[in-house]
């Protein structure tokens, strides 16, 4: 009797886990096949992003779109359930922008085509087009193979720029205007690659390449002429409006607040960062101001010091689990010197203490991860659409700023303590600006105004180029502009409810572990973690 039950128990675990690794595999194929369909198809060798092949392709959409409705997902394990909410919200995301965002018509920086460097985050900030040439991951003198890449590449860029004069009909004044200086930086890097592939090729052994960059350099130039021709008949709003932004918010990157949320969440941390600043620097009133860095030997020394500090901090406090990559990813990205008056904002505070900004830099921690050790899940080791790991990425490198500092990282030096309180509020100031934007009820310009106001001591006032970027590109990538917050503020919440949830089985919360379980779900949004740590 005792077999039979023990076979009979085998047998129907063995029925659930077949049933269960077929409906996993299901989903890695309907994945595989939605990821197909979001890749435009070509035309002249170009993505194709005209009118006529996404209304060729809408049907298709819908038929994927029913196809993942049908899924029964009960009784699938939490992990294999967020998956599929991931594959909805990239579904959405891909009917939103056809519907609304539709950047290859309103955007002129979508169709930058050259990438000089690589992203602090999993994929490029803001829209982007499929054709992208990260000229970073090349690597001289090139091989064949890479010769053939990169001439392949560079050849897309003329009959993508003529098929973009048809697609752009927009009337965004503001991205129209702004968008124009994108171009006219890629033909610098054109110009850039030219010098780099001159010094370890020659043209008569490699006319293909040089032939195609030429070109690639001649239709740069025509499409910025053709920008700024067009640009005076410019004359609309360039936000989403709030409805849409909530929508695109809740639907795509799975942020539960609405605008209205989103503003009253960031007027809070504004006020919060500039009163703990103010009483920081009434708790230091006695202590010597910090000095920054003034020549490159003592830059050099100050890193030096600042990153040893970090690593030991991490390790000895218990805050991380220490992997023999996260050091040498920090060493990369350690900065440079700057001259005082070149500095921007983020300079600035990196001259006086490199620490709060190596705080954020989890973000190469992460990205060392991804390289070395990409996840097993096939559907999270995929580059996220969309800009879908915003509340992940951008949110856990803000709240680690708190996160070490509240931990004890400047218990000896606490004037660095201000320059956390001054991060937190130019960030909260910059996302005030762009959903007042977004809402149209200011243009760009008035934005950045926001935004320089509203960062403490100035350091946001002599910041054309920073303040341009930014706005720029929170104006093309809604929810970008607050995700540092909005990221950091559901991190906060997440860490909340899984400190109560642990409490409530008498078991201790422990920094580190929290952190690894956090890592390692992927680069997806805050809330799927949270539904698999709350369900684990």
């Amino acid at each position: 009797m005792k077999a039979f039950f023990y076979l009979s128990t085998l047998l129907f675990l063995t029925l659930i886990l077949a049933k269960e690794t077929s409906s996993n595999l299901e989903l890695e194929i309907f994945f595989n096949k939605w990821r197909e369909f979001e890749s435009p198809p070509l035309l002249n060798n170009a993505p194709d992003y005209t009118k006529s092949q996404f209304k060729k392709r809408q049907r298709s959409y819908k038929k994927l779109k029913k196809e993942l409705m049908v899924f029964d997902t009960s009784g699938w394990r939490i992990s294999w359930r967020a998956d599929w909410q991931l594959i909805e919200a990239e579904m959405n995301g891909y009917d939103f922008n056809r519907r609304v965002l539709k950047p290859w018509e309103r955007d002129p920086a979508f169709y930058q085509t050259i990438w000089m460097y690589q992203s602090d985050v999993p994929a490029h900030e803001g829209p982007t087009n499929h054709a992208l040439l990260e000229f970073w991951q090349y690597n001289f003198p090139l091989n064949e193979d890479s010769l053939n890449k990169l001439t392949n590449e560079l050849s897309v860029i003329p009959p993508f720029l003529i098929q973009a004069r048809e697609n752009l009909t927009g009337n965004a004044k503001d991205l129209w205007i702004a968008g124009i200086r994108d171009i006219e930086t890629q033909f610098d890097d054109l110009n850039k690659i030219n010098k780099i592939i001159s010094s370890h090729h020659d043209e008569t052994d490699n006319p293909e390449l040089f032939d195609a960059l030429k070109k690639a350099k001649a239709s740069t130039e025509l499409f910025t002429k053709w920008l700024k021709k067009e640009s005076p008949r410019k004359n609309g709003p360039s936000g989403i409006g709030k409805d849409n932004y909530t929508w695109y918010q809740k639907n795509v990157h799975l942020i539960p607040l609405s605008w209205e949320e989103e503003v009253q969440l960031l007027k809070r941390e504004l006020n919060r960062a500039w009163s703990s600043l103010k009483l920081e620097e009434h708790r230091n009133r006695n202590l010597p101001k910090q000095k920054s860095a003034q020549t490159e030997e003592e830059f050099n020394a100050l890193t030096e010091r600042s990153i040893k500090k970090m690593m030991k901090f991490l390790t000895e406090e218990n805050i991380m689990h220490i992997k023999p990559n996260m050091e040498p990813a920090l060493r990369e990205h350690r900065g440079i010197f700057i001259e005082s008056e070149k500095r921007n904002f983020f300079y600035i505070g990196m001259h006086i203490d490199p620490l709060p900004l190596y705080s954020h830099f989890y973000h190469w921690f992460d990205l060392a991860e991804i390289r070395d050790n990409p996840h097993k899940n096939p559907i999270r080791r995929a580059e996220p659409l969309y800009n879908m790991f915003d509340s992940k990425n951008e949110g856990i490198a803000t709240a680690a700023e708190e996160i070490f500092m509240h931990a004890g990282l400047y218990d000896d030096n606490p004037r660095s303590r201000e320059i956390v309180w001054i991060m937190l509020a130019q960030r909260a100031a910059r996302g005030l600006g762009s959903l007042y934007a977004h809402a149209n009820m200011m243009n760009m310009e008035e934005a950045s105004q926001v935004h320089v106001k509203w960062t403490p001591r100035g350091w946001m006032e002599r910041e054309p180029e920073l303040l341009r970027f930014e706005q720029h590109l929170y104006l093309r990538q809604p929810g970008y502009g607050t995700c540092y917050i909005t990221g950091k503020y559901l991190v906060e919440e997440l860490m909340m409810e899984y400190a109560e949830k642990l409490e409530t089985d008498q078991k201790d919360f422990i920094l580190k572990d929290f952190l690894n379980k956090f890592n390692m779900a992927g680069s997806i949004p805050v809330e799927l973690i949270k539904f698999e740590l709350m369900n684990e």
